[in-house]
């Protein structure tokens, strides 16, 4: 793939995009994803992994309320992956990810991800670029497995916010009540790491893309959400699944 440059990319919706209609858009397509989801359940035939990935408040859990949890959450789960404990870290570093994978008629939605392993541990020198590489061709190998051994559809989201709205949210958290409990100190420390992580970013984009990525524009919530309810949509029509008949 050629080298994603991600200061070239914008981080707000094109302007020929309306809000309003916009919204309406995603209101309708979320009423497709219940009927879509209800029939990829019900088939059994395939499942679908989300992998959201982005900076500290680009908007990772605004996504997962707004998109996913319209859904029924019998066919829904989501998975946080945080900085691995001791049994974990005496394994490889995708035996914690393996368990989580999504099993034929579900919906798994990682917010951050495997990907953590070739990124954080980059940025602060906790693993060195031959180690990164060979991560890199274990994630393709992985994902493929997926891909072909379970049907697993896999989309990837980069949720792309700009430094300047970063900062502005937050504040948010340490200003706003209701989002207090979201401030972390360290936030403003990885913040500090920007030019590094787009880094790491960009050479993740460009080494691990065998299933692709979308980098998707995150500084206004409203047309973050339509790109992956849309994406989404199109990804489970373009299965034409149909329900089963009576069991005999």
């Amino acid at each position: 793939m050629a080298k994603t440059e991600l200061a070239g990319i914008d981080t707000r919706a094109p302007k020929d995009f309306d809000k309003l209609a916009t919204k309406e858009k995603i209101n309708k397509i979320l009423e497709e994803l219940n009927e879509l989801q209800n029939l990829l359940y019900a088939e059994g035939k395939h499942s679908v992994l989300i992998v959201i990935q982005g900076m500290d408040a680009s908007g990772k859990d605004g996504v997962i309320r707004n998109v996913f949890g319209k859904l029924n959450p019998q066919g829904v789960m989501v998975k946080s992956f945080k900085a691995p404990t001791t049994e974990e870290l005496s394994h490889d570093f995708l035996w914690r990810i393996h368990s989580h994978a999504p099993a034929k008629g579900m919906i798994q939605i990682f917010n951050r991800s495997h990907y953590e392993d070739i990124l954080i541990t980059r940025v602060h020198k906790w693993c060195d670029d031959e180690t990164a590489k060979k991560r890199m061709k274990a994630i393709n190998n992985f994902e493929k497995l997926l891909a072909e051994h379970n049907n697993t559809i896999i989309l990837k989201f980069y949720l792309h916010i700009s430094r300047d709205e970063q900062q502005g949210r937050l504040q948010e958290r340490i200003k706003d009540p209701a989002k207090q409990w979201k401030y972390n100190e360290n936030d403003f420390a990885e913040a500090k790491l920007w030019k590094e992580y787009m880094t790491m970013y960009e050479d993740c984009f460009e080494n691990c893309n065998d299933i692709p990525w979308t980098v998707v524009p995150a500084d206004q919530n409203w047309y973050k959400e339509y790109i992956i309810a849309k994406q989404l949509r199109d990804a489970l029509t373009g299965l034409k699944m149909q329900y089963p008949g009576l069991k005999k």
